[in-house]
């Protein structure tokens, strides 16, 4: 059905019409087809300041200095200057204020996050719904060759400390602090952290435990669960009084080592004798499948012969990659080698995918990297693994090949044009699970609004190669005209060494909102 692209006539069909049920927020994000940013200021006196990313709605502006050791926050000024002119390219000369970074922002305060040798980790950002807390991280320098000891996973890297900063956004202020030490949590855009609703998941790469956290009203993170070693609260208990009870020394009990905050730091033992309890409900759960899916007792021994027993060794070393909830009762687990947990390519590397359930601790579903059955779920309902929260409205916004046809059609394209269809599976699957707030609910990003070039400018998070030429932002309706395009070329003959990456490589950041 054509619509009337004019601002004031489709303001008076507001009026005067009801959308149907459910489709009140899309029809009011069909305005921004209208509200485009279609001028660009160069030259802008900015603060030397890494620019990390608005808020959803697009009320603070978060930076860090560039020693890495402080959070500054703005707030727009939103409506600040006006101009005469109709063309995307045409328009009156705007003062000289305009080019100051002042004129835009207001400083709300500046707050030292970082002590003694440890950095704002730059790359890491989480805030709750509501806007009201803000999650930073802080840590000291990563040690590539660190011994393993303490029960630590060999060949994973340590760092002395790791601490996460919870701050209320309204005024700065330092609400609660968690503290890991010779730890290693993988903080680059977020995928050794998962927030949901309230609950928080820290992934320690090192020690292979995932700790549940919630975060408080009142601005506390208060602990719910460590998975890991041990995966129900009485577990060490039960383990403790058993091996009393036969007379068998004390070895599966906790190092006793640092503790801040009542939590603890350091695995079990690495003399153990048991492997660790989410490792245990794992196999247990493969020996089961393969169990079920036989009914002859002979080729039942075949089967387990082929498919655990051959392989059981590959299992007891996998670890845990990245977590991410989907739902407040169940996460989704992503397991591989050592090599692939701590490389930057791990998408060369073979993986699996668990499903966990924190209330029965139980594995209730395991897939390969290349599954047929897990890419389907992922191809029917993407917008499940998005999971953010249960009342999250504008990531429901965020387009994907399960809410919208354009992005079906891009899919549909993909794998048409796959060589092998196995190793598109693998393809689709390497971003599982995604990292948390990752990507952008922009209505500029929206498929079923703009059509743009995904390979100059996406939703996700990332820093990308700059380009010569504009990224143009064409409407999806008729007329199918352009509505709108930003140039992140070299503008400037005058760049220092620092703004030529810059311009290389920009972070374009958008201001979410519905």
């Amino acid at each position: 059905m054509y619509r009337n692209n004019n601002v004031a006539k489709r303001i008076f069909h507001r009026q005067i019409a009801t959308p149907p049920p459910g489709t009140t927020s899309h029809c009011v994000r069909r305005f921004y087809e209208n509200i485009v940013p279609n001028h660009t200021v160069y030259d802008v006196e900015c603060p030397d300041h890494s620019f990390r990313k608005f808020t959803v709605d697009g009320q603070y502006l978060i930076t860090f200095s560039r020693n890495y050791r402080d959070l500054i926050v703005y707030r727009p000024k939103w409506l600040s200057f006006s101009y005469k002119g109709d063309e995307i390219d045409t328009f009156q000369e705007l003062p000289s204020t305009a080019q100051k970074f002042e004129s835009f922002f207001n400083l709300i305060y500046s707050v030292s996050l970082a002590s003694c040798n440890e950095l704002i980790c730059k790359d890491f950002f989480l805030y709750m719904e509501s806007n009201r807390f803000g999650l930073f991280a802080t840590s000291t320098a990563q040690i590539q060759d660190a011994p393993a000891v303490g029960g630590a996973v060999p060949g994973v890297p340590s760092i002395e400390k790791i601490t996460f900063h919870l701050l209320r956004l309204e005024d700065g202020e330092i609400l609660d602090v968690k503290v890991f030490v010779n730890d290693f949590v993988n903080l680059v855009h977020n995928p050794g952290v998962f927030l949901y609703d309230d609950l928080l998941s820290i992934v320690s790469l090192r020690y292979q435990i995932v700790h549940i956290l919630q975060i408080r009203d009142s601005g506390h993170l208060v602990d719910v669960r460590a998975i890991g070693a041990f995966c129900r609260d009485d577990d060490e208990l039960f383990l403790h009084s058993s091996s009393q009870c036969v007379g068998v020394p004390e070895r599966s009990r906790l190092v006793s080592g640092n503790v801040e905050n009542g939590y603890h730091h350091n695995p079990p033992n690495t003399d153990n004798f048991f492997l660790s309890g989410l490792k245990q409900r794992l196999l247990s759960f493969i020996f089961r499948r393969i169990w079920n899916e036989e009914t002859d007792h002979r080729l039942r021994v075949q089967c387990l012969t082929k498919s655990f027993y051959f392989h059981f060794q590959d299992y007891v070393d996998l670890i845990i990659w990245k977590v991410q909830f989907l739902d407040r009762q169940h996460l989704l687990l992503k397991l591989g080698s050592v090599d692939g947990g701590v490389s930057r390519m791990a998408d060369h590397h073979r993986a699996f995918f668990a499903v966990y359930d924190m209330e029965t601790t139980e594995i209730v579903a395991f897939y390969q990297n290349s599954a047929d059955d897990l890419y389907l779920l992922f191809e029917r309902f993407c917008n499940h693994f998005h999971a953010a929260s249960r009342n999250s409205l504008c990531m429901n916004f965020i387009s994907s090949h399960s809410n919208n046809i354009h992005a079906q059609e891009q899919l549909r394209s993909l794998k048409n044009k796959a060589v092998s269809y196995s190793q598109f599976v693998k393809k689709m699957l390497v971003s599982l699970p995604f990292n948390c707030q990752s990507q952008s609910p922009s209505p500029y990003f929206d498929l079923s609004l703009f059509r743009y070039d995904e390979k100059l400018i996406s939703a996700t998070d990332r820093h990308r190669q700059s380009t010569d030429h504009p990224i143009k932002f064409i409407l999806r309706r008729p007329p199918h005209s352009l509505r709108f395009k930003i140039k992140s070329g070299k503008h400037s003959l005058s760049l220092t060494p620092f703004h030529a990456f810059a311009l290389r490589f920009p972070l374009l950041i958008f201001g979410g909102s519905i």
